[in-house]
């Protein structure tokens, strides 16, 4: 049954995280508070880092709540500050810069 659960959350995650422009950026938090998932931004981070064979899943769009990419380690090397990059979104010392002009709030943007 818990396996259900989590199989139903992902999939309302990832409905969230296609909606993400190019060239912004969202935080697992933000998606947690958006789906009403109380202190959920660690189940968000599961599910960013099971996504990883799904194609249509921009999980490099969603870093901590600071701008910090630290989902980086399950794209391999580089790949995740390479993909922002390639949307016009500039990182340093694995930090976006100008974070807040790239944020995108589900809360907001999805109403």
């Amino acid at each position: 049954m818990a396996e259900k659960r989590s199989t139903n959350s992902f999939d309302l995650i990832y409905q969230v995280v296609r909606e993400i422009p190019v060239g912004r950026v969202t935080t697992y938090g933000a998606i947690a508070a958006y789906l009403g998932m109380k202190g959920g931004a660690r189940m968000v981070g599961w599910a960013m880092n099971a996504s990883h064979t799904i194609a249509d899943i921009p999980a490099h769009r969603v870093v901590n709540r600071n701008g910090v990419l630290t989902g980086k380690n399950f794209f391999g090397g580089d790949r995740m500050q390479e993909l922002l990059a390639a949307e016009g979104i500039r990182v340093q010392d694995d930090q976006i810069l100008d974070f807040k002009s790239h944020f995108w709030d589900p809360a907001i943007e999805l109403l």
